[in-house]
């Protein structure tokens, strides 16, 4: 199956689940976890919570030396943190390799300075490791995308280190309807999530890159 067809797949068969209308209970019991940084976290976030299997995806901080970072602290630099989500899933459901076909792309891999519009070490991308299958399937992810992509990936495959969960205010951004004041003026976080990643050009970009094979572009 050619794996522009398998993406489809993806999508059709287990992926974005709210699209599909499909309700799904969290299988805490055989639960699994994956470590991504894809620029902002708010968009990571609500990108892989719309996959089926997915249980949970945490915004947080990772890489880095310095212990519980602040946002502040982060995206200021010098931490060597990068904006991280950490992914908890159902294998039963989705596996990890699927779910790094599905990282790479809902970003622009060749870009090593940050993503989109963020640019600086924060908002680079990565993937974290914890075990040898998930070094292999995110290998075997890394090395397709590329193939399909025709051009160089430059997001890296990292040992896991301690993950920090950013605070509160940075959970589920995408869909909360706190009102908060943006130079747009006062607006609930949901729209003030989707004017931010429609002004920084994340899903622009990545359609540019991927076209049919942008799982979460529309």
């Amino acid at each position: 199956m050619p794996f522009l067809s398998r993406t489809r797949w993806y999508l059709t068969g287990f992926g974005l689940a709210v699209l599909a209308g499909v309700a799904t209970q969290p299988n805490l019991a055989k639960a699994a976890e994956i470590t991504v940084a894809g620029g902002c976290f708010w968009c990571v976030e609500a990108d892989f919570e719309k996959v089926r299997g997915v249980n949970d995806a945490v915004s947080g901080f990772t890489g880095g030396t310095v212990p519980s970072p602040t946002y502040k602290q982060v995206t200021s630099g010098g931490t060597g943190h990068l904006e991280a989500v950490q992914i908890d899933y159902d294998p039963e459901t989705v596996s990890a390799r699927q779910l790094y076909d599905l990282f790479f792309r809902s970003i622009d891999p060749t870009d090593s300075g940050g993503q989109f519009c963020d640019r600086g070490e924060s908002y680079t991308t990565a993937i974290f490791v914890t075990n040898r299958p998930d070094r292999e399937a995110a290998e075997a992810a890394k090395a397709a995308a590329e193939k399909e992509l025709g051009q160089k990936i430059v997001t890296p495959i990292r040992d896991a280190d301690s993950f920090f969960p950013a605070d509160d205010y940075h959970q589920n951004y995408y869909k909360q309807d706190k009102t908060i004041l943006t130079r747009f003026g006062p607006q609930s976080k949901a729209k003030a999530y989707k004017k931010y990643r429609d002004a920084c050009g994340r899903d622009e970009r990545v359609k540019e890159l991927w076209g049919d094979a942008a799982p979460f572009v529309n």
